[in-house]
């Protein structure tokens, strides 16, 4: 026979089971605690939906289609979010497809007699999921923008810090020429600002969703507007949103275009996180993360967890994003699917990216760059990585042909007695009286690297 629970143990049940079920980002460590994640939560998207109803009924105030105390009889009830059960509406959601329509019931409800009537007046479901959609972007947004400008401020010192750093530039996985960790860090800040600059113009494009049931505005005149075409602009203006020139139930540019800018800095900022594995690696060792992430099985280990969360979140982003491009075939005025199909995907890309942004952020304020590291891979080659400007600046003294000639001998010779590419040319008669000293130094064939770096510094 089984004692009776202690009350605190039912409690703290209670409490677990609440848990269980509550989205707290277990399987995404590359989002979780940043601040998009608090932007994009079921609570935040209530917020949105009760914000883009309140702001309904204001503009119909403001346009004289509503009593001012309808306005405020609609604010006072939307002020708390938690009155509304989110559980509920989420599972009463399946009846019309969607979480509109079960909080329209409630807050018409919460609103009371006799304003109750005036909550969603003329809108369609669509129009206010849209504009919560636009809001929690907008707002999410915000909070993303200032750590791409963390990173971008980051990288900025790192490239002028690094402006005449050698080291081994690399094509399809092997040295190719010298270049500088500079021109590397400030080619990693224009990817940056590309995608700052494209998720500015994307933020200021938002529009609010305003059409009725089927982009007509139709019961807004019904309900007295002479001029139905004002009240979508007073609705933005509520809103702080663009005002859309048509309703766009079934035209997804916004969304598209949010999509792209999207995508864009996620792999913008996978770029840099390709990289930094690439050069972290154990054998290679020319950076590291400032606080590597330890492993469940090797003490000795600093892994670049940063790095490997932001590259998780590249490769998951066109596919979101090819999401969202899909959508944009909607049929009809209002389809059935397509509106529905951008939801999770758009909160799932916001999510991502703002937690790249985040990690990208850490990343670079922290980085460890290893200057000596770089100058000793220079040498691997025994010399052969400045091969390409001795072929150049060979070919007046022997002629192109007998330099290139020259040089294949000797690029086999190095290997084979393991001598550099400096002391087999030393060796060869046409060329005493020669600097070879000066023309084998890798790291005095670095060509424009150190103009490149200044001149990509000047973006501001």
């Amino acid at each position: 026979m089984t004692s009776p629970a202690d009350p605190a143990d039912t409690g703290t049940a209670a409490a677990a089971d609440a848990d269980a079920d509550a989205d707290v980002s277990l399987l995404a460590p590359g989002w979780a605690g940043s601040p998009v994640a608090s932007a994009t939560g079921d609570r935040a998207y209530l917020r949105a939906l009760l914000d883009a109803e309140a702001a309904l009924t204001r503009a119909q105030a403001a346009l004289g289609l509503a009593p001012a105390e309808a306005a405020d009889a609609v604010g006072a009830a939307v002020a708390d979010p938690a009155v509304f059960d989110t559980r509920s509406l989420a599972e009463r959601a399946r009846a019309g497809g969607n979480p509109v329509i079960p909080l329209v019931a409630d807050l018409t409800k919460a609103v009371g007699e006799p304003y109750g009537p005036y909550v969603h007046r003329g809108a369609t479901s669509q129009d206010i999921m849209d504009t919560a959609s636009m809001l929690v972007a907008a707002r999410a947004l915000d909070l993303l923008l200032p750590d791409l400008a963390r990173t971008q401020r980051a990288l900025a010192r790192l490239a002028a810090e690094h402006r005449d750093t050698p080291m081994p530039g690399r094509t399809l996985t092997q040295h190719a020429v010298p270049t500088t960790f500079g021109l590397k860090a400030a080619g990693w800040r224009l990817l940056v600002l590309d995608a700052r600059d494209r998720i500015d113009a994307v933020r200021a494009a938002l529009p609010a969703q305003l059409g009725g049931a089927a982009g007509t505005l139709a019961a807004f005149g019904a309900y007295g507007a002479t001029d139905p075409v004002e009240l979508p602009a007073a609705y933005a203006r509520e809103l702080g949103l663009a005002a859309p020139l048509l309703p766009w139930h079934t035209l997804r540019t916004p969304v598209a275009d949010l999509a792209g800018a999207l995508a864009f800095a996620a792999g913008a900022l996978g770029k840099i996180a390709a990289d930094v594995l690439t050069l972290s690696r154990t054998e290679i060792g020319e950076v590291a993360e400032g606080r590597g992430g330890g492993s469940s099985a090797m003490p000795h280990k600093a892994n670049p967890v940063r790095s490997t969360l932001i590259a998780a979140a590249a490769r998951r982003a066109p596919l979101l994003a090819a999401t969202l491009y899909g959508s944009l075939i909607a049929e009809d005025e209002r389809p059935a699917g397509a509106w529905h199909a951008e939801w999770e995907p758009l909160r799932d890309l916001l999510r991502l990216t703002g937690g790249a942004a985040r990690d990208a952020a850490e990343l670079t304020e922290g980085l460890r760059v290893r200057p000596d590291v770089m100058r000793a891979h220079l040498g691997l080659t025994h010399g052969l990585i400045v091969s390409e400007r001795l072929s150049a600046e060979l070919a007046p003294v022997l002629g192109r042909a007998r330099a290139k000639e020259l040089l294949t001998e000797l690029a086999a010779r190095t290997y084979a007695e393991e001598r550099s590419l400096g002391e087999l040319l030393a060796d060869v008669p046409e060329l005493r009286g020669t600097d070879l000293a000066s023309l084998t130094d890798p790291a005095r064939c670095t060509g424009a690297a150190a103009a490149l770096t200044d001149r990509a510094l000047e973006r501001r």
